[in-house]
């Protein structure tokens, strides 16, 4: 599949900002499964200063800066993607949970030359975060599902089916700062809630798990117009299997990712990876719009 994906953000402010610096995980990542053949970011006004940077995940993060005052700020990113589905593994057939903990204990999990990002270590995604970090009652949940022997694939889906069952969808249950504790104990939240639970139960059982931004595309109902500006940011989980890679999974709609799903950006959860973030002087009380369009080409 091919896409363009169209995501503007809008901040807008009651007394001027005078002084605002800002980074975007916004450029789509490219890999064996994706290729990003266009981008362009927008910033309007124009940054006094602007740079990109590549983090310590890989990723592409744009930085700009401004010194003089302005009331609103509008940052749209323009991408063309190809995505091409990945290989589906077979659950029964992979190794048992236990051979991939012992592996990432004692070679650290280094990548294959096969898997997507073959310079770092899948270790380093085996621990707790800032935002993702676990109790009892997490490492409970998640032995329901890796018990011994079982193989990794076939427990990461069953975890997945189950976080999907046992939680609701609800945009209004929590924030973008609400402990996994928290989500947990609600069984609501959003899709970085799901992402940064299941990510908690996989890593307290010593296994390794990546947080992963980007978008995913939306069918209209039949016989309904699809509508322009009305898709979403999304998040999902990567677990490392051993020799069969990153396998990527999506708690919120209970699937393994596919061709519908756009990479923008992952690290070890969401703070490392934010579309848009920044800190400013002035603006009083301010104002965010966000719209997404994912938009198939043919």
């Amino acid at each position: 599949m091919n896409y363009r994906v169209t995501h503007t953000t809008c901040y807008t402010g009651d007394e001027p900002i005078s002084v605002g610096h800002n980074e975007a995980w916004l450029k789509p990542r490219s890999g064996p499964r994706q290729q990003t053949h266009k981008f362009h970011l927008h910033v309007d006004p124009v940054p006094a200063v602007t740079s990109l940077r590549t983090d310590s995940f890989g990723n592409d993060v744009h930085v700009f800066s401004f010194n003089e005052g302005y009331r609103q700020l509008k940052v749209t990113a323009v991408s063309e993607i190809g995505v091409q589905p990945p290989p589906v593994p077979s659950a029964m057939k992979s190794p048992p949970w236990e051979a991939i903990r012992e592996q990432l204990r004692s070679t650290g999990g280094a990548a294959l030359p096969a898997a997507e990002q073959p310079s770092f270590f899948a270790y380093e995604f085996a621990f707790p975060s800032p935002r993702i970090f676990w109790d009892d009652s997490v490492v409970g949940f998640a032995e329901v599902s890796f018990v011994p022997g079982r193989p990794i694939v076939d427990a990461v889906q069953d975890l997945t089916s189950r976080m999907h069952a046992e939680f609701k969808y609800d945009g209004t249950a929590t924030t973008v700062s609400t402990p996994v504790k928290d989500v947990f104990q609600l069984r609501r939240g959003v899709c970085q809630d799901f992402a940064h639970l299941q990510i908690a139960a996989i890593r307290s059982v010593g296994l390794a798990a990546r947080y992963v931004s980007g978008y995913l595309r939306t069918f209209p109902p039949p016989g309904k117009p699809r509508l322009v500006g009305a898709d979403a940011s999304h998040a999902w989980l990567s677990v490392f299997c051993g020799e069969l890679g990153w396998l990527d999974v999506d708690p919120t709609n209970n699937m393994l990712v596919r061709d519908e799903h756009i990479t923008l950006a992952w690290g070890r959860d969401y703070g490392d990876v934010p579309p848009l973030t920044g800190v400013f002087i002035g603006g009083g009380q301010h104002r965010m719009s966000v719209s997404v369009d994912v938009l198939p080409l043919e």
